[in-house]
């Protein structure tokens, strides 16, 4: 049988030129695009606690997009590039259904308003034993508690300039550690018959000690050991996009080190307020805490 010609290589697209590019300028591994369409990653729920992509349209230079929370308009994270942008917008538990605004600043355009709609959603409930010093804080880790709320605080509110998903890498993101997942974002949790704030991120059962890595290319932005959280990492994946892992048993990297997606940063613990081994896994974007099952598949 004669040998079949090669394949015919289609001409790279003007988008995959461009995150070539950019990819090199910042010294990233080139990632081939598979297709011009919007990064499908985090997936849409329009829900309290969800995330919504919203078109932005061409441009030039990357849109400026806010989102007005409290008393603030905290930035968003916009993807694409000069053909197409897309915002990508986290949405508080705490947001009513209903329409809400993002607003949008386009060099050349002007500032303009762009409506989305917040459905409704009904998250479940747990009951959960727990030492009772956790729950009915002493004034001493009240104290403690307080302190270091003010310093997460800040934590929180990194906006760095490095684009998230540079050089083509999507948002999907790598689950940190196998696992069974022990309890979903959103949960209500009642503690010893209390009722507490509902669960703002994913637990995964897994084994002490074991190793729980980057979900996305980040750097380092803050670790310590706290009252709630225990063994703590911050991760920053750019535009407000970050990452938390808690209750870690170890901490092996520092504020500042660069991690890619898989790289090990820690181990699975049961530090501060957890009635057994698991990772705690939270995804922040815009200052919100959103579901982490919208990075990864189902």
């Amino acid at each position: 049988m004669p040998a079949l010609p090669p394949p015919c290589t289609p001409r790279p697209s003007r988008r995959s030129l461009v995150l070539a590019i950019l990819g090199a300028a910042a010294g990233l591994p080139a990632v081939r695009a598979q297709s011009d369409a919007p990064d499908p990653w985090p997936r849409a729920l329009p829900v309290p606690g969800g995330v919504v992509q919203l078109p932005l349209g061409a441009a030039a230079t990357r849109p400026v997009a806010h989102l007005r929370q409290g008393q603030e308009d905290v930035p968003l994270l916009v993807l694409g590039d000069a053909s197409a942008w897309t915002a990508v917008v986290g949405i508080a538990l705490t947001a009513a259904p209903g329409t809400a605004y993002i607003t949008v600043q386009t060099a050349g355009s002007g500032t303009r308003r762009l409506p989305y709609t917040v459905g409704p959603k009904q998250y479940q409930e747990q009951h959960l034993r727990v030492p009772p010093h956790t729950v009915d804080l002493s004034p001493e880790d009240l104290a403690r508690h307080t302190r270091e709320r003010q310093h997460q605080v800040l934590v929180m509110n990194t906006f760095s300039e490095v684009p998230a998903g540079s050089a083509g890498q999507s948002l999907r993101m790598q689950v940190p550690v196998p696992g069974r997942r022990s309890s979903s974002f959103g949960l209500r949790r009642v503690f010893n018959g209390k009722p507490r704030n509902p669960h703002t991120g994913m637990d995964i059962a897994a084994p002490l000690g074991e190793s729980v890595v980057a979900p996305l290319p980040a750097r380092v932005i803050d670790t310590g050991e706290y009252f709630f959280n225990g063994g703590t990492v911050w991760l920053d994946h750019g535009q407000g996009l970050l990452s938390l892992m808690c209750h870690l048993s170890a901490i092996d990297v520092q504020v500042g080190d660069t991690l890619q997606t898989g790289q090990h940063l820690g181990a699975v613990g049961a530090t501060g307020r957890a009635t057994g081994p698991h990772l705690h896994w939270g995804v922040q974007l815009n200052r919100t805490m959103v579901d982490p099952a919208l990075f990864v598949p189902a």
